[in-house]
């Protein structure tokens, strides 16, 4: 249900915005309400022409540019690869990506919190805004 809810308020702010919402659109703005994972452009791309195979991949990138710029989204440039993307509106996390297979992975921890907040203090600082991103390969077991 909550899917669906996220799925009309990215439509509802398109159209607040003067954006005609296509069918295209339509499967584009399901596919990112439906996901929970990062996907890039192509990935999404790649859902939506599974749905309807009329749909362009400058379609996809305009959407994305347009729910970027509302604050709907949230793009990611992880270092080495494509931009990524995120529903906007969860609770604040930080990622740690694969770098043999990709994956993103949200997490939260309170003890990095409060080192940043330790960290800034000290140095005369509010943090403000902040982005962790952890780069890192599985442990091989022995």
């Amino acid at each position: 249900m909550a899917e669906a809810v996220q799925n009309k308020d990215y439509e509802e702010r398109l159209r607040r915005a003067g954006v005609r919402i296509t069918r295209p659109r339509q499967v584009i703005l399901r596919i990112l309400s439906e996901t929970e994972d990062h996907p890039d452009a192509m990935e999404i791309f790649n859902r939506a022409a599974q749905v309807d195979p009329s749909i362009s991949l400058s379609t996809v990138y305009r959407t994305m540019k347009l729910l970027e710029e509302m604050g709907a989204i949230h793009r990611h440039a992880f270092e080495g690869g494509r931009s990524r993307f995120e529903q906007a509106g969860g609770g604040h996390h930080d990622h740690l990506i694969d770098i043999d297979t990709g994956d993103v992975i949200e997490f939260h921890s309170r003890k990095i919190e409060a080192l940043q907040d330790e960290i800034a203090r000290s140095l005369g600082y509010e943090i403000v805004h902040h982005r962790l991103e952890l780069y890192g390969r599985k442990r091989r077991r022995r």
